[in-house]
């Protein structure tokens, strides 16, 4: 039998397991692209606005570390596109690692693996089918986010250049992903550490650009982000650092082909460390559990909201210099409030932050299908533990870690804000509280999520569709001019724009109670229906 038969049939099955989830990736990715450089290329429209812009954020550590530098501030893609470079670079690199995973080890620790490959089902099949629908995932997105930006007019060759840097950034760590699903022999601790190597390759390249020209530029060098930096899209592009990509993602695939062979199916080449022969008290509740399972995720993302809130609150001062004239003026006044600059600043970052925390409530929630799905629920059922308390030990999880999420995120901006303006007593509290308001509207999705899970579990993971659409809604709306009752559909619509803006309490409490009886049918669903 070949070591690659049965590749074909799944490869078929992982898609038509992903044939949710992977939609809306692509979608994401695609609008996020299309939308950042449709509004920031009517707002940077004469070189006059792109050469203010640029100096400004060249000039910033903080966003230099964050985002990277302008390469050309007289090319409009190049200024248009910047912000979106960086991040949400990263973020493509997680979608494909993740996907990896999940069709690998993940497969492998809930025994399916095992079952399909008694059939005719080689050693290298599952892996290279997981590689395929990553890579499929990954040159989807390249080609509709090319040919989206030349429909918008920007130049061909750099619109190529930009995709291929995403579809590279996906390539590579789908292959480190394939190498952690070797060495490990769970599905959260191969995401874990390819996540983490992530991480470390992002603060490498932060490191070499935060100190612009004069900064350790060298380090660039050592991170599959710096290499992607170098590709430099709109700016007199560099063909051949794709070929350092490929050259390091056909060395990650090389060494994960190898280690296939010299484990067995279910174990990873690093040893598992072998836990307490009983569990500790503090773990003899449900709530205690959910704890265990979340908090690793939950202290992860709670890092990274302090992170961003403090380089958000330390270009607060420099925001006139950086948003273009009058068109950046406009473009936050719609996306932020009509209120002072600085406000619809902060206002716009905090609706961003809200949506990623956000992101974290749905995949807490989502704990609960995954845990289900596993065949982990009906265990811990057959105990004194009921169906609601079991599930609302992470729905409670879910809604007091976005709230610590947005708190981070409103302290950190604050501080630095505050301390910036030299009026911290004054800015703080302004600014906390914006950040504060905006949490009923993430607990509306967490409700939504909720409810899916309880009453239609097949279909729970649209949950993210439903983030995808409000994420559109909100930052693309305001922009594209739609009509009031389709804004009102996102509850971020219904947000007061603190700082700036009169605080209303009417749709605050109205936004709770939809949560509330989201989060109550949700419930009572799970109560009710059969698991599995």
């Amino acid at each position: 039998m070949s070591a690659l038969a049965g590749t074909r049939l799944l490869t078929w099955l992982a898609f038509r397991r992903d044939r949710i989830i992977l939609p809306f990736w692509i979608y994401f990715f695609t609008a996020l692209a299309l939308g950042t450089a449709y509004s920031s290329r009517a707002a940077y429209g004469t070189l006059a606005k792109r050469v203010d812009f640029a100096t400004a954020v060249n000039k910033n550590p903080s966003l230099l570390a964050l985002y990277g530098p302008v390469h050309d501030p007289a090319s409009v893609g190049s200024v248009s596109l910047w912000k979106v470079g960086g991040i949400a670079a990263a973020l493509v690199g997680v979608v494909s690692l993740l996907l990896v995973v999940r069709h690998t080890r993940a497969d492998e620790e809930s025994g399916r693996l095992e079952l399909v490959s008694a059939g005719v089902v080689g050693r290298y099949a599952a892996l290279t089918a997981a590689l395929i629908t990553a890579v499929t995932a990954n040159v989807v997105i390249g080609v509709l986010v090319s040919g989206g930006l030349i429909a918008l007019g920007l130049p061909a060759v750099g619109s190529i250049a930009f995709a291929l840097g995403w579809c590279a950034i996906g390539l590579m760590f789908a292959g480190v992903a394939a190498v952690t699903a070797q060495l490990t022999s769970g599905s959260r601790a191969a995401s874990g550490l390819a996540i983490a190597v992530l991480g470390l390759c992002y603060l490498v390249r932060a490191s070499g650009d935060a100190g612009g020209h004069n900064g350790p530029t060298w380090l660039l060098w050592f991170s599959p982000f710096g290499w992607v930096s170098h590709l430099r899209p709109y700016a007199g592009e560099r063909w051949w650092v794709l070929a350092v990509a490929v050259a390091f993602a056909a060395g990650c695939l090389a060494v994960a082909f190898a280690l296939v062979g010299r484990r067995d199916i279910g174990a990873g080449l690093l040893p598992d460390r072998l836990g307490p022969a009983e569990a500790a008290p503090r773990l003899r509740s449900p709530l205690a559990l959910a704890w265990r399972l979340q908090r690793g995720s939950l202290l992860a993302w709670t890092a990274g909201f302090a992170v961003y809130g403090a380089a958000v609150g330390g270009v607060t001062e420099n925001i006139d210099d950086m948003v273009g004239g009058k068109g950046g003026r406009d473009l936050l006044s719609k996306i932020g409030g009509s209120h002072g600059l600085v406000d619809a600043f902060l206002n716009t970052a905090m609706s961003i932050m809200a949506l990623l925390a956000s992101a974290y409530a749905v995949q807490a929630v989502l704990r609960l299908r995954a845990e289900e799905t596993g065949g982990l629920t009906e265990p811990i059922l057959a105990t004194r533990v009921g169906r609601i308390g079991w599930a609302a030990s992470h729905v409670v999880y879910a809604m007091a870690g976005s709230a610590l999420l947005m708190a981070v995120n409103g302290a950190s901006v604050g501080l630095l804000h505050g301390l910036r303006a030299h009026d911290l007593s004054g800015q703080f509290p302004r600014v906390f509280w914006s950040a504060m308001v905006q949490l009923p509207a993430v607990w509306v999705l967490a409700g939504i999520t909720v409810a899916l899970f309880g009453l239609a579990p097949r279909i729970a993971v649209a949950a993210w569709g439903a983030l995808g659409m409000f994420l559109l809604l909100g930052q693309l709306g305001p922009l594209l001019k739609l009509k009031q009752w389709a804004m009102d559909l996102s509850p971020f619509t219904h947000v007061p724009k603190l700082p700036g803006a009169e605080m209303r309490t009417t749709p605050v409490i109205w936004l709770i109670v939809v949560a509330g009886l989201l989060t109550a049918a949700g419930l009572a669903g799970f109560r009710r229906r059969d698991l599995g």
